[in-house]
């Protein structure tokens, strides 16, 4: 007698719907493209994913209905937007473990598969990603600035002042509502960078000093000469 499987809502709720959404590789696709943060049209997306206009209509409704993509109506417009940076963290861990798992051969070392200013800098939705976040967060926890719980991280005395003088009120950081710090998996770099609503601040603190701007190319960061040198002196500290 064939025994009954167990049913989703006891043991794993939500995880083969959330699987199936991401299965497709047209949704990926579109996924994958708002991973700057940005909310972008029907339209564009629908180019991106390579679908007919219907298909993506369809697609995009699926994502948002099942909670991961939010809707904008701007005008006759629908704009759609990763729905939280919670589920952008779960995105880019997911592509770090199908990098990390491609079967029967081994792993490209990612100076090869990705390129150099997309390794070395970019966004991952609200906080930076890449070489210098990982080399930073590992430089915030090896000097005591932050602690490692698990996956979770707290800032210490010395670390709070740190970030105070990077203009960061780290109080005012934990009354949002998500997580405050966390460990954010790297795709490219297969170390942990600094995710959470301190992550996001400290990626909006760099951008305001005219450390890091935008470029006009998806997800990918600029350190101006400025932030060189300021994260130079950061990263050479004893």
């Amino acid at each position: 007698m064939t025994a009954a499987l167990p049913s989703e809502s006891n043991h794993f709720p939500g995880l083969s719907r959330i699987g199936a959404l991401l299965a497709d590789p047209g949704r990926a696709a579109m996924l994958w493209a708002l991973m700057d943060g940005t909310a972008r049209p029907a339209g564009e997306l629908t180019l991106i994913a390579g679908l007919s206009p219907s298909a993506a209509s369809a697609h995009l409704a699926r994502l948002t209905d099942g909670g991961l993509l939010a809707l904008e109506v701007r005008g006759r417009h629908r704009y759609f937007r990763i729905a939280s940076p919670e589920i952008a963290t779960t995105i880019e861990a997911l592509a770090n473990v199908a990098q990390a798992a491609a079967p029967q051969r081994p792993v490209p070392r990612p100076a090869r598969t990705v390129p150099v200013d997309m390794r070395f800098a970019r966004t991952c939705y609200d906080h930076m990603a890449g070489e210098l976040a990982v080399r930073v967060y590992e430089r915030l926890v090896g000097g005591g600035l932050l602690t490692v719980h698990g996956d979770a991280l707290e800032a210490t005395s010395n670390g709070t002042a740190l970030l105070a003088d990077w203009g960061i009120d780290v109080s005012q950081q934990r009354t949002r509502r998500r997580r405050f710090a966390c460990t954010c998996p790297d795709w490219s770099e297969r170390r942990p960078h600094l995710g959470g609503a301190l992550g996001a601040a400290l990626l909006d603190s760099w951008s305001a000093q005219g450390w890091v701007e935008r470029t006009d190319r998806p997800r990918i960061l600029r350190v101006t000469p400025a932030g060189h040198r300021h994260f130079d002196a950061f990263l050479a500290r004893g």
